[in-house]
């Protein structure tokens, strides 16, 4: 089903899913669903053998006064007079399949409830016929759980026993099958009875029906009433991932927070792998209205499949004491952001209109820009000519590899410009770009080209770093450092406070966090603000430090969390906002301070201690960290109590750096080439090694020459309108 014909169906029954209902909800909640799909519609449950499929489809008719068919028992066993066991018996695992669809094939219902055969999903035209006019509820069981059921059952009637190959085997490979045609997934916990698992599917089902729901409004808006005038102005994710930035220069949020997942499905994670946490986590929070559940599985198929060097994405190793580095430097451009980054363009690509061009405006004070010219450099060719990317960096103000990424990710569809001056201009220049009406009108109308923004400040970008703050958690718990519901702190070197926002929301989903430590370097009035709730850029001057990704002033992303804070008050953080755009400076209210001050910690850094972390953590351990984990290791060091484990996020790749971390080790000699510096690094046998991508990006020494301007809008106006004039044709 379309995105549109999903977005005007109306829902049957209303209810909001972020939080677990009681048992006693749930009963209420099914004696009013007689009329419970939408339009005739077929609800067919699908899943491995043994998952429950035929005895959930008898409680969901019954709650639900809805016919139900058994495929097993009500086609195919009718359909050859003979039981399923004996067929498959007779004739063998691919005929079985074949006659198993085709009599799927001739079948047709309305209204009704459908359990699946545990093979049926392997046979694709049978299965795109059943799920026409069908919600396919997909029961996800672990393997365990199925192969106890299945051994204690001594099941003899499942397509692939005969080759010798085991139950588990067997599962593994279907798997890929669940994940191609399911609507909707529910998460099946031991111990779970029939009646909460029919529970669970009615909530799952109702969410994929009720697509207006799940709506996103500005930080800075006021609540909207209900009526034509609310549905006129209604922001669903995809609008979000488009738009960027609200129009009243707000960020988007979801309406009613993000969803919780309860500590037995979180369990359920604890064995699983990053791409399968990210699928299940984001399923929960992109409605399939917006990005179908099949869309969502490929397209994080394609971020986290071959991008990144380390097979787990982003490990958790042990430093010391009671700290842990979760190393978010493995992926093409050995930055955190390509978590984010690799994952988002093709979102991006799904859920904007094919009628026009969108120019993408990011700016990076470091990692971003690279990882957003790679990711959206890996989308396929026809999307690459209708979505382009056009970068600003502060020229002086990043460090020369990452500047040399940043010109060698240019490509077709992306362009990067140095502006004389520091990140904040470049951030600023970018929202009143977003903001010119004038300007956008003109681009769209000249050049058919629309604006967005792949900062952290697009939802679209935050969410996925969600993932990775969840997934350090639980690989903690795998490891058997805590066990699952321990509290556990995180330490983040962060400017613009999207890292530790994702922290954040990680916390709001269930990952039990206790303390949010903010570290910042010499431009520390982040941190500032943390201490006393005061936000003060009065004669603040960005100051260049070994740690250039969090030399910002500007935090963005400051704003959700105030939002946040304010349980929804858009009013309150507008007015803020309002106040430090005019003034400098704004006091938070005493009431949000002391909210604030139960979550967040904060410290810094100086430039000193920054390279004595380097020399002295390498000296204990071997391991090297770059400046901003230093950064976030001697703030950690200060002001953690030691008394659970604390995760100290790991940024970027130490290579990224290397003239600073010879520096910390004193090495003299520091004028060799950026090649020579890593191979001097390579030499002490360092942990991790060497970044291989970053290391064949400088072995290629065909870095373009940069493109510079002066820190003026128009200017950097003009440049953007000459690249889109020269990549995109010209509307006649």
């Amino acid at each position: 089903m379309s995105l549109f014909s999903l977005r005007s169906a109306s829902g049957s029954l209303r209810q909001v899913f972020w939080k677990p209902l009681a048992r006693s909800k749930l009963q209420k909640l099914c004696l009013s669903t007689q009329n419970f799909l939408d339009g005739g519609k077929n609800l067919i449950l699908m899943g491995p053998p043994g998952s429950g499929k035929t005895s959930i489809g008898r409680v969901l008719g019954q709650k639900l006064c809805c016919p139900v068919l058994d495929v097993d028992d009500d086609i195919l066993e009718k359909t050859w007079n003979m039981s399923v066991s004996k067929k498959l018996q007779d004739v063998g695992d691919e005929q079985f399949l074949e006659e198993e669809g085709r009599a799927l094939l001739n079948f047709s219902a309305s209204g009704s409830i459908i359990s699946l055969t545990g093979s049926n999903p392997l046979h694709a035209s049978s299965m795109e016929h059943a799920r026409k006019n069908s919600i396919v509820v997909y029961l996800d069981v672990q393997t365990q759980d199925i192969v106890d059921r299945l051994e204690s059952m001594n099941v003899d009637r499942i397509v692939g026993q005969k080759s010798g190959s085991s139950i588990g085997d067997i599962l593994q490979k279907r798997k890929p099958f669940y994940k191609k045609w399911h609507d909707v997934r529910v998460l099946c916990q031991q111990g779970d009875s029939i009646e909460v698992l029919a529970d669970k599917v009615i909530i799952a089902v109702t969410r994929f029906q009720n697509v207006d729901d799940e709506t996103f409004v500005s930080t800075r808006s006021t609540p909207r009433v209900d009526g034509n005038a609310r549905k006129a102005k209604t922001k669903y994710f995809s609008d979000a991932v488009m738009e960027g930035l609200a129009q009243d220069c707000g960020l988007y949020i979801p309406e009613r927070g993000l969803p919780q997942l309860h500590p037995g499905e979180w369990e359920r994670l604890i064995t699983a792998t990053y791409a399968e946490r990210a699928q299940i986590i984001l399923e929960r929070c992109v409605h399939p209205a917006d990005v179908p559940a099949v869309v969502l599985g490929d397209i994080i198929e394609k971020a986290y499949g071959e991008n990144f060097d380390c097979n787990k994405i982003a490990p958790v190793r042990h430093l010391t004491g009671n700290q842990f580095v979760l190393e978010l430097f493995h992926g093409p451009t050995a930055s955190f952001k390509d978590l984010a980054l690799q994952f988002m363009p093709h979102i991006f690509a799904y859920c904007i209109p094919k009628t026009c061009n969108y120019l993408i405006l990011v700016a990076t004070s470091g990692d971003t820009g690279s990882a957003v010219l790679d990711g959206f450099g890996r989308l396929s060719d026809i999307d690459k000519q209708r979505i382009a990317v056009f970068c600003l960096y502060p020229e002086k103000g990043i460090s020369p590899v990452q500047k040399s990424q940043i010109l060698a990710n240019q490509g077709l569809n992306g362009q990067a410009l140095g502006v004389l001056s520091d990140f904040d201009f470049c951030q600023t220049a970018i929202k009143e770009i977003f903001s010119n009406g004038d300007y956008n009108g003109f681009l769209t109308a000249e050049y058919g080209t629309v604006l967005s923004t792949a900062n952290s400040i697009n939802w679209a970008r935050l969410l996925p770093q969600v993932v990775y703050h969840a997934s350090a958690y639980l690989d903690l718990v795998s490891q058997k450092v805590i066990s699952f519901g321990s509290p556990v702190d995180v330490c983040i070197p962060t400017g613009n406070f999207g890292n530790i926002l994702a922290a954040l929301y990680a916390k709001q989903m269930g990952i039990p966090i206790r303390k949010f430590i903010c570290a910042s370097n010499q431009n520390h009035v982040l941190t500032d603000f943390i201490k006393t709730g005061h936000y003060d850029l009065r004669g603040r001057h960005l100051q260049p430090s070994y740690s250039p990704s969090i030399d910002i002033l500007k935090s963005s992303n400051l704003e959700r969390y105030l939002h946040l804070l304010s349980k929804g008050e858009g009013e309150r953080v507008k007015e803020f906002y309002g106040q430090l755009q005019s003034q400098g400076h704004c006091q938070l209210p005493a009431d949000l301070f002391q909210l604030l001050q139960k979550d967040m910690m904060g410290g810094w850094c100086s430039e000193k201690d920054c390279l004595s972390a380097i020399h002295s953590v390498h000296g204990a351990t071997g391991y090297l960290l770059d400046p901003h984990t230093a950064v976030a290791k001697v703030v950690a060091d200060r002001v953690q109590d030691r008394t659970c484990p604390v995760i100290i996020s790991s940024t970027a790749h130490y290579s990224k750096f290397a003239p600073v971390i010879l520096q910390a080790l004193k090495i003299e000699n520091l004028n060799q080439s950026r090649l020579s510096q890593l191979h001097i690094l390579h030499s002490f046998n360092p942990l991790p090694p060497v970044h291989k991508n970053l290391q064949d990006t400088l072995k290629t020494n065909q870095t373009p020459e940069s493109r510079v301007c002066e820190a003026e809008s128009e200017i950097v106006m003009g440049h953007v309108e000459r690249f889109i004039q020269n990549l995109f044709f010209k509307v006649l």
